[in-house]
């Protein structure tokens, strides 16, 4: 397995001199995902946890729906003429009643390709696709619970606070308990093995949690909540207009802006239980 982080010298630069030194940083490498031996996509993403990133993948795209929809997954040898295994490529292998994705070069996965998926027609292929909507999930969280995430995720950030380069992503329990943490130089890589992880745990659908990334809610991070069966994302920054459009159809409740004490809640604020809050309205 490869390493997540790296050294390499760098001129530090201030206003009095210029010191080489070696800096550490998070590693960057391909990952080629292939189904029953056909490569499908590629994604840049730091090594560690690639079965849980590969298996969430194929969730939030709709190819599966639970555990047993995969019956193995294995690394395999790349393109090195040596024929040495990199680590970089992963073979999924379905059950036998499961369909493998269309591997035509037209198809636009969400997270590898924004062609052709816009608007209205994104919303609704997540609609059909998702089997697991949390729409009718009833599901409650404190203010006061979501508002302590943030720093427990950045707690929990070992390869972060090594580099200053690196995306987290976290599942907690309603009461603040995190489940899991994941972190990679791509935030969808580290939702996904979020994601994989559940999957791998047999706990898809994901009722009763929260998931909080550390950058802003994107449609496509939206869109991996929703497949999952996630009923509460939030985020530290900004969200998305179409990210607000798919939770509102969905049912999910997003939050964004959770910093310190304050957030703001977009959709399905009757999930949020400000009931404890004793700050002015």
């Amino acid at each position: 397995m490869g390493r997540v982080t790296a050294r390499r010298r760098a001129q530090h630069v201030t206003a009095r001199d210029a010191v080489a030194r070696p800096e550490t940083l998070a590693v960057e490498e391909p990952l080629e995902i292939r189904v029953n031996g056909a490569a499908i996509t590629v994604t840049m993403r730091t090594p560690g946890s690639d079965v849980e990133l590969a298996q969430g993948f194929l969730l939030t795209e709709g190819v599966v729906a639970k555990r047993d929809d995969i019956v193995a997954v294995r690394y395999c040898r790349g393109a090195a003429e040596d024929g040495v295994n990199t680590y970089n490529v992963l073979d999924v292998t379905l059950a036998p009643d499961v369909a493998a994705p269309d591997v035509d070069p037209t198809r636009n996965f969400y997270t590898t390709s924004s062609c052709g998926v816009c608007g209205k027609a994104s919303l609704e292929a997540v609609r059909l696709s998702s089997r697991h909507g949390p729409g009718d999930d009833p599901t409650t969280v404190a203010a006061g619970t979501l508002s302590s995430l943030p720093g427990k995720l950045r707690d929990a950030q070992r390869v972060f606070a090594a580099t200053g380069g690196l995306h987290g992503a976290a599942l907690f329990s309603t009461d603040g308990t995190p489940l899991v943490v994941r972190e990679d130089i791509g935030r969808h890589n580290a939702v996904d093995k979020v994601i994989g992880w559940a999957l791998e745990q047999g706990r898809i659908p994901l009722g009763g949690t929260v998931l909080l990334v550390s950058g802003r809610a994107s449609f496509e991070l939206t869109q991996k909540a929703v497949m999952a069966g996630i009923p509460v994302l939030a985020a530290v920054s900004a969200p998305s207009s179409l990210a607000v459009d798919l939770a509102a159809q969905s049912g999910l409740t997003l939050v964004a802006f959770l910093r310190g004490d304050s957030m703001n809640v977009y959709t399905r604020s009757d999930r949020v239980d400000r009931s404890g809050d004793t700050s002015p309205s």
